[in-house]
Formats: structure tokens, sequence, C-alpha cells
């Protein structure tokens, strides 16, 4: 069945991209649910390990604390202004919000743009991918580390923080899709994850040691371990050097139209995403280029 789709897709290269932009607009709208409710989540879970650690104090107390639901899928999602339901209606990504004229169909409070920025995005790159691997196994691995690439991006800018919950799957996600041979052989995959893994891992301690702050993140070691488990450890110095130079102009940018100090902490999580995924669909075009400009 599933050799026989991606035949289908092989022969309409039309239908294969039309699916892709579809269903990654609805994932777009699926991902704005994530970004916003994992750290929530995981707030909550600390929160709830705290009182669990704290039973005593909390049983005495004249207040008990009401714990509610609260996943991807409980409660439905409302207007933070007026906490009306928003109808299936009005959750069709970009069209809805092109319609509502950006506002909230019961209170008409303005929507953030970012909803439908965040869509539109996941859509656009997720054909991008589409374009450039084709009807393939290798599109269909890829566009999903795409969707999850947005996921953790925008949660990092938001709280600086790369959830488990996210990086984790990711990183079996393509070691299994090594072991199915829709990437590099098994052992290049784990030898790529732990290089990956521990690169920025020694940075980290390096730092630490030299300066008593820490630099980066756990997340930031997994989330590259990913990438050096989908395209090896040869394509790592490319994805540290690309997110080193991005970060750093994206990053002093930012912090100078902000008008904060350079001491100000700046997520790395988005630079490393950012350049794992054109290495993803370009790096090996990139390093062939890097390699006959050095050697003449």
């Amino acid at each position: 069945m599933y050799s026989e789709v991606i035949d289908l897709m092989q022969s309409q290269p039309w239908f294969f991209m039309t699916t892709v932009f579809l269903v990654s607009l609805a994932i777009g709208s699926f991902l704005n649910v994530v970004i916003y409710r994992i750290p929530k989540m995981m707030q909550n879970q600390w929160q709830s390990e705290c009182r669990i650690l704290l039973a005593d104090e909390l049983k005495s107390s004249e207040n008990p604390v009401n714990i509610e639901a609260f996943n991807l899928i409980t409660p439905s999602s409302t207007c933070p202004k007026c906490n009306s339901k928003i109808k299936p209606c009005h959750n069709i990504p970009v069209l809805s919000w092109v319609l509502l004229g950006g506002k909230c169909a019961s209170c008409k409070a303005p929507i953030s743009k970012r909803y439908p920025a965040i869509e539109a995005l996941t859509a656009v790159i997720s054909l991008v991918v589409a374009w450039q691997l084709g009807a393939t196994s290798q599109a269909l691995l890829f566009i999903a580390v795409t969707w999850a690439l947005v996921a953790l991006t925008f949660i990092d800018i938001d709280h600086m923080l790369l959830p488990d919950q996210v990086t984790l799957p990711l990183l079996w996600l393509a070691l299994i899709a090594s072991v199915l041979g829709i990437t590099i052989p098994p052992s290049e995959a784990i030898i790529g994850a732990a290089v990956g893994y521990l690169s920025l891992w020694s940075v980290y301690w390096l730092f630490k040691l030299l300066t008593g702050k820490e630099g980066m993140g756990y997340g930031d070691f997994k989330l590259l371990a990913v990438f050096g488990a989908l395209l090896g450890w040869q394509s790592l110095p490319l994805i540290i050097l690309l997110s080193s130079v991005v970060g750093a102009v994206i990053g002093i940018t930012l912090l100078s139209i902000q008008g904060k100090d350079k001491a100000t902490p700046i997520p790395f999580g988005p630079y490393i995403a950012i350049a794992g995924w054109i290495a993803l669909l370009w790096g090996e075009q990139i390093q062939s280029t890097y390699m006959s400009m050095v050697l003449g």
C-alpha cells in the first residue's frame, strides 16, 4: 500500500506537491498548539512534582490546588481574551484568519499575525523539501523533521527551551530511519548522533569551567545529535559553522535593534535548526563548492 502511494505521487508530481502543501498547512495550525502548550505542560508537570514533595504543607493549606487536564488535546482552543471556544470553521489555516480580518469572531480582539505566519511558513518550507527531493521516503522523513524544527524553533525563541518531548522522539526517528535504509547506514547514524551530542557537550563544559557560566542548554546537544543521526558526523562541522555565523549576525542585529545588552542570552536552537535544515537539502552541494574553492 505504501509503495503504491509513493508510485502514485511520483507519477503525479502536482498531486504530491499539493498534498504536502495542504497537509503542512494543517500541521502548521497544530504546531501553534504545540508551541503554546508544551512549555505550559512542562510547567504544570514541574509544579505537580513540587506538590508531591511538599505534600504535607499542601494538606494543611486552606486553599487546595485544583489540577485540570491540560495537554495537546484538552482543553479545546479558546480565545485568550473572551475564552470563547474556537469553532472548526474558524480554525482553517491562514484562510480563517484572513476571513475574520485577524480578529476573534466573538469579541473582535486582535489575533496575532504569528499564527497564520507559522502555518504559512510550515507549508512553504515543507513544499521546498518536497520540490527538492521529490516523492520519496526521504522527502517524507525530512518533511516530518521540518515540522518538528518549526515547533522547536519557536518554543526556543519564546522560552529558551528545546523540550525532550520533541527532540528525543526526533532522535529516535532519525535512528530508525537509518535502520530502514532511508538515510545513512545505522553505524554512521549512531556515530553521528554521539559526535553531535558530545561536541557541543564538550564546548558547554569547557566554557563553564573557564567562565563559570552556561553557554547553551542540553537541548542544543540533542538537536545537533539529531542532525548527526540523519546526515552523519561529516556534516556536523558545516552545521556548527552555519549556525554560528547565522546566530552571530541575527543575534547581534536583534540585540542592537531592541537596544539590549550584548550579554543578554539568546537561544541557539533556532540557528542549529536553520543550519541543519539547510544541510539536509543542500549540505553536499555546499561542501563540494567549498572544497572546490579551497582546492582551487
